[in-house]
């Protein structure tokens, strides 16, 4: 057939529904007196296929019923071709068309209404993945079409970020609080980078992959990023950014798509996600949001046909909140540490690491306590009677103390102590390789008043909470075990002081205590374990990294030449490893379970929010997978996958 043989005549490309929204609408382009090729081409610029209605109405009409007799057959969206001679039309071959991620569910929630699909046939077809996309900030397309991407990084937080630009925490946090929009610039991020990133719009690195410390807290948040942008060449000194001959100084603007990984020059105009802003803003209601109706109706299918909970990684009350907003039912990943960076408290940890006895460590740990007791006490507010798994302190002691003299200066002279004092005790806590050093269970070993001083926060909050008539159902988690005395040590002195607690403040507080499988030989030793170990969380973060002998920050200068050869098939660290860390898992699993038949299983590694990962957890027999708050959807739509593929 020939599209070309004059007025009468033409080609075109439509969609059956429109791929970007999902509405229920002819959507394309066509060309008068053209063959299809033209269309796509480019040389010539097409019509909206809607101006079919004037310049030929018939042909309109029969596309028209060409659609609906398409969805009936094949029960989808379809992307079809056409052609026009001399007034009659001809189809020339159909697909079922890409779609958005909203659109995705759009379609699907709407074809169930229309009887077209099942609400099983809905959750199977639409990518869990794709769900991020509702949720998140996007960039005004026409505000993206006048801007050029001057770098790519790893897309880390889904969603766009415009903002100043500011190289440290303290500066960030300080221009947010001036009304700013800011954007937080750094090489890598450390926890001393907490705050500033709380405040900033989005996070931009020039290291580290997609479980960086970057990658991993900005999703927690809900935060936008962009990390190991390795072309960035940041020079704190003069607090300038240089990419491709552009230079970038303190306070320009520079706009990041987290979903993309693109990098754009200046301030681009954004738009937010109406399912936040019904859930987290509240400056909406659901009967203003179609796609928050949509997004409604599909979690409900959702959670009437999963068997496993998903809970969220949450370390603040008000990220409690957003989780319990998204559907958690409960927190699996507390992380202690992060709390250490609100206010003042920061100094009473250094003042505590500065320690030169245990007397001194004892009062230094009296001034957080008071903290940690109000952090736990908002945490168990706001989960209303969900369960809290708490981990212990985690991190490696120098990751809290400044290491410039600048910094060293200003702590020593707040405490009241020699700067001699704070450069020598920096100097005792540097390891050659912190990740396998004195962190997780072994810094509660060899300083068991820190590990009783987190137990004391717990429980005290938990007697607080539960004295006003709200259920209270502390999970404590010790880090880092592969040998089980070191669990037998901790679970000791965390009996020791709820006994304590428990009689001073006349209570009987319900608890567990667990621990978190995240190196080789707690897996293959997990029966010898499961016997003081009320459950496993999985900690797929760092199993990962000591499986396969890499580590998650700079496996970024390999892993894509691994996937190209591959070696790997996708990043490990973003998709589990089930090859590897999955047998692992399976060991553990059928080692634990043979010991202590009830022991309740959890994964709280990133891998919780990623839909394959999620798939292959509820093959294990898991009770939970726990991720941040803003994967919550996606983990729920794949938990329900699963449910209906087994």
């Amino acid at each position: 057939v020939f599209g070309n043989t004059g007025n009468d005549s033409g080609s075109g490309v439509s969609f059956t529904r429109d791929p970007a929204t999902g509405e229920k609408i002819l959507y394309g382009e066509f060309l008068l007196n053209a063959q299809g090729e033209d269309v796509v081409a480019g040389v010539r610029t097409p019509e909206p296929v809607l101006r079919l209605q004037v310049e030929m109405p018939e042909v309109y009409r029969q596309l028209q019923d060409v659609r609906h007799t398409l969805e009936s057959h094949f029960h989808d969206m379809q992307d079809f071709e056409f052609t026009v001679e001399q007034g009659r039309l001809f189809m020339l071959q159909t697909r079922n068309g890409k779609r958005t991620g909203f659109a995705a569910v759009r379609i699907a929630v709407e074809m169930v209404k229309e009887k077209l699909i099942s609400a099983d046939d809905a959750i199977r077809r639409i990518p869990a993945d794709s769900l991020s996309q509702l949720l998140a900030p996007v960039f005004d397309a026409s505000a993206r079409k006048t801007t050029q991407v001057i770098a790519r990084g790893l897309p880390a937080g889904p969603g766009a970020a415009s903002g100043k630009i500011y190289f440290s925490a303290n500066e960030a946090e300080a221009a947010a609080q001036r009304g700013e929009k800011v954007l937080l610039v750094r090489v890598e991020t450390s926890p001393e980078d907490i705050r500033g990133m709380l405040a900033a719009e989005g996070i931009l690195t020039a290291r580290g992959g997609v479980s960086s410390h970057a990658a991993l807290v900005a999703r927690q948040m809900g935060k936008v990023c962009v990390c190991g942008a390795s072309e960035l060449q940041i020079d704190y000194s003069t607090n300038t950014l240089h990419v491709r001959g552009q230079n970038f100084r303190k306070g320009d603007f520079l706009s990041i798509d987290g979903t993309t990984g693109e990098i754009f020059p200046g301030e681009v105009k954004t738009s937010p996600s109406d399912v936040v802003r019904v859930l987290i803003d509240k400056d909406l209601t659901p009967a203003e949001s179609p796609i928050y109706r949509v997004f409604a109706q599909l979690m409900q299918w959702a959670d009437q046909r999963r068997t496993m909970d998903v809970r969220a990684n949450a370390d603040q009350p008000d990220q409690v909140g957003h989780a319990v907003a998204f559907g958690a039912q409960g927190v699996g990943l507390c992380r202690t540490e992060h709390m250490f960076f609100e206010g003042d408290r920061i100094d009473h940890v250094r003042e505590m690491i500065l320690a030169e006895n245990a007397d001194e460590r004892g009062k230094a740990l009296a001034k957080l306590l008071p903290a940690q007791r109000s952090d736990f006490a908002g945490i168990f507010k706001a989960l209303k009677g969900l369960p809290a798994t708490i981990r212990f302190l985690d991190p490696p002691l120098h990751e809290f103390i400044p290491h410039d003299e600048a910094s060293q200066r200003d702590l020593a002279e707040k405490l009241g102590i020699s700067v001699d004092r704070v450069a020598r005790r920096v100097k005792e806590l540097h390891e050659f390789n912190p990740m396998l050093g004195h962190r997780g269970c072994r810094l509660g070993i060899v300083y068991p008043e820190i590990s009783e001083m987190q137990a004391r926060a717990v429980f005290e909050a938990a007697a607080e909470v539960q004295a006003a008539g709200i259920k209270v159902r502390p999970e404590i988690m010790i880090p880092l075990v592969g040998f089980p005395k070191e669990l037998e040590l901790q679970i000791e002195v965390v009996h020791q002081v709820a006994a304590r607690v428990q009689k001073e403040r006349n209570v009987k507080l319900s608890y567990l205590v667990g621990t978190m499988i995240e190196i080789p030989r707690a897996c293959v030793v997990a029966d010898e374990i499961a016997k003081s170990a009320q459950f496993f969380s999985f900690g797929t973060n760092d199993l990962t990294q000591t499986t396969l002998g890499m580590s998650r920050d700079d496996a970024g200068s390999f892993l894509p030449r691994y996937q190209e050869e591959e070696i790997v098939r996708q990043n490990p660290f973003a998709v589990l490893d089930q090859g590897g860390v999955g047998k692992l898992m399976e060991t553990a699993v059928k080692l634990g379970r043979a010991t202590r038949k009830d022991i309740k299983l959890g994964i709280c590694g990133e891998h919780g929010g990623e839909p394959d990962s999620v798939k292959f957890c509820h093959q294990l027999g898991l009770a939970y997978v726990s991720c941040s708050p803003f994967r919550l959807p996606i983990a729920r739509l794949a938990a329900a996958q699963a449910a209906l593929k087994n």
